[in-house]
């Protein structure tokens, strides 16, 4: 099991403070990482700092809208000067906006592109060049089963998740011979305050996803904590530009 043990290690967590991210950054406490958690909710953040902390880690709260560069390289720095080095970043933060493309203004397909694709090379560049120079580290990019199929009303947030995984890929070929890795986690429809904000509109909504879905629920945020700590640690040492489905078999099921 050392090889999961993610003790003396750092770890950047973007949309930390709450659903997946809130997860994912406890779980890798738990496994022994130091916390730079960021978001744009001060407030969110100091409490999963403070669960954190009770598990014996050092937790660092950043401030940062990921589509703001300038936030980004201020979050970096803040990381590295609190803690000397980052070994892994958890890109995480993202938005869905679920309406028919036809009826999709312009405005939102640019929104939900700049957090979900545009915040994800940002965070993964700014973070890669400090990887690269100590020659080694991991990142994860937080996809989805919409980088793999089409969803209805999701046309934004599909060809977001797709770039998402396309990305990945990229950065693994570019960067694998100098010692940073990168992969994706691609959940299907987690019970997070997101699929919420969607449920509560459309009440029908759950139903016909967890009938769709082989394993006739949903998931639960905890249950992507596993495979990240999996993909962040030593124990995918070989694995590298793969997107790693977390789904209810959503994926394998063709009809």
């Amino acid at each position: 099991m050392s090889l999961f043990d993610l003790g003396g290690n750092v770890s950047l967590i973007t949309g930390a403070g709450r659903g997946i991210g809130r997860s994912i950054a406890l779980g890798l406490a738990e496994a022994g990482s130091d916390l730079v958690l960021c978001s744009r909710s001060r407030d969110e953040l100091e409490a999963v700092a403070t669960e954190a902390r009770g598990r014996g880690v050092r937790a660092l709260v950043v401030t940062c809208d990921v589509t703001d560069p300038e936030q980004i390289a201020a979050a970096v720095a803040s990381a590295i000067r609190e803690f000397g080095h980052i070994d892994v970043l958890i890109n995480n933060a993202g938005l869905a906006i679920k309406k028919p493309a036809e009826d999709l203004p312009l405005e939102d397909w640019q929104t939900i592109i700049n957090v979900n694709l545009t915040g994800v090379f940002l965070m993964a560049q700014a973070v890669g060049r400090h990887m690269l120079e100590r020659g080694s580290g991991s990142i994860v990019n937080i996809s989805s089963i919409a980088g793999k199929t089409g969803l209805t009303g999701s046309s934004a947030y599909c060809a977001s998740k797709g770039g998402v995984d396309m990305l990945t890929r990229t950065l693994a070929v570019e960067w694998a011979d100098r010692g940073v890795r990168v992969n994706a986690l691609a959940p299907a429809y987690t019970e997070t305050p997101l699929v919420k904000s969607i449920t509560d509109v459309r009440a029908d909504f759950a139903d016909r996803v967890v009938a769709r879905t082989p394993m006739k629920r949903m998931a639960a945020p905890d249950e992507m904590v596993g495979t990240a700590i999996y993909l962040a640690s030593r124990a995918s040492s070989y694995v590298t530009g793969e997107t790693v489905m977390v789904d209810g078999g959503w994926t394998a099921f063709g009809a």
